[in-house]
């Protein structure tokens, strides 16, 4: 991780402590949006320039096929501000916002994606907030432009499925779009897990934190990458939060056990037709006992994963940062 040192020279803000040449890195996970990248840029470069704010921008190129590489490195050759971190297959969304992070070296970090839903204008009242004494804003979604009804639905129930039985509150229609403080991001990379989930360990580390409510436009180009219907991810993304905070499925497995088992001995006791009675037990026990072992999967997964030592991620190389952090790229 990469481990930038403090600015000596500070000023008191209403709260707290911040430097007086702020540097704010925005890290940017993408895949294949070389229709949007230029507007992107533009628009971040005019946000920061008119706060008076000195920004990194780092993109996470996760493996795109497009021409988005391209478009980043003509840009990056005539601009210091963009950096670009390349990873070596493709990995995920949240495993290339832990990359950003790592090789940050902002005061404060903002993550955001990169097709424009998150519009770049609202980063000053993130800024601002931390400059309040925030160490985490989160934002909320209270409209959401080009979205599916369906699909938004699905979204606040899996929200509330997920808070019914979490060690953590996390905030309905709070997605990746935050700032951290620079000690909330180190203290976020020290959680060595794998299927690392940000909408709960940044709520999970604590600190205080802020939501700021906005509304969230619809793409500016291109197609989305995560469709209910046409993708996995919306289903990874809740199994991961689900598995990650509670141990309640574990308990709702030994629920299940003892009902099926109650149910075994009353149709045992009371079945008038005993062929029929044996062919619905049986279903009802290897469907129980499935759907027991799928969750007991997953956990066992989740512990697999972590203790076999891989890294989270592997970045293949990077445009932009010195020799310092372009060495340190183990996850």
């Amino acid at each position: 991780m990469a481990v930038r040192k403090s600015n000596p020279k500070t000023t008191v803000g209403k709260k707290k402590t911040v430097p007086a040449k702020t540097l704010v890195s925005v890290v940017l996970s993408f895949r294949n949006e070389e229709d949007v990248l230029p507007e992107l840029i533009q628009r971040l470069e005019d946000v920061f320039a008119a706060e008076k704010i000195e920004c990194e921008l780092i993109f996470v190129n996760d493996n795109s096929t497009d021409r988005s590489l391209k478009i980043l490195n003509e840009s990056a050759s005539g601009n210091p501000h963009i950096k670009i971190i390349n990873m070596s297959r493709r990995f995920g969304v949240s495993e290339c916002v832990m990359a950003g992070i790592a090789l940050s070296s902002g005061d404060a970090v903002i993550s955001m994606d990169a097709d424009l839903q998150d519009p770049p204008e609202v980063i000053p009242d993130l800024i601002a907030k931390w400059q309040n004494g925030a160490e985490v804003v989160y934002t909320v979604r209270t409209e959401r432009d080009g979205e599916h009804p369906l699909k938004m639905w699905v979204t606040r129930m899996a929200y509330r499925a997920i808070n019914a039985v979490s060690e953590v509150d996390m905030p309905v229609n709070s997605g990746d779009f935050r700032l951290l403080s620079r000690l909330a991001c180190d203290k976020l990379m020290e959680l060595g897990e794998m299927d690392p989930y940000p909408r709960g360990l940044v709520p999970w580390l604590g600190f205080q934190q802020e939501a700021h409510y906005y509304r969230r436009d619809a793409r500016a180009a291109g197609e989305a990458h995560f469709s209910l219907l046409n993708s996995l991810n919306p289903y990874k993304t809740f199994i991961s939060g689900l598995t990650s905070f509670s141990m309640a499925p574990i308990f709702l497995i030994f629920l299940i056990g003892g009902g099926v088992s109650l149910l075994s001995l009353i149709g045992l006791i009371f079945s008038s037709d005993g062929e029929t009675g044996w062919v619905m037990f049986a279903l009802l026990l290897w469907g129980s006992l499935m759907f027991s072992l799928g969750f007991v999967g997953i956990y066992v997964g989740r512990t697999y994963k972590d203790v076999r030592g891989r890294p989270r991620y592997i970045i293949k190389d990077t445009v932009g940062f010195n020799d310092e952090f372009a060495s340190k790229t183990k996850a």
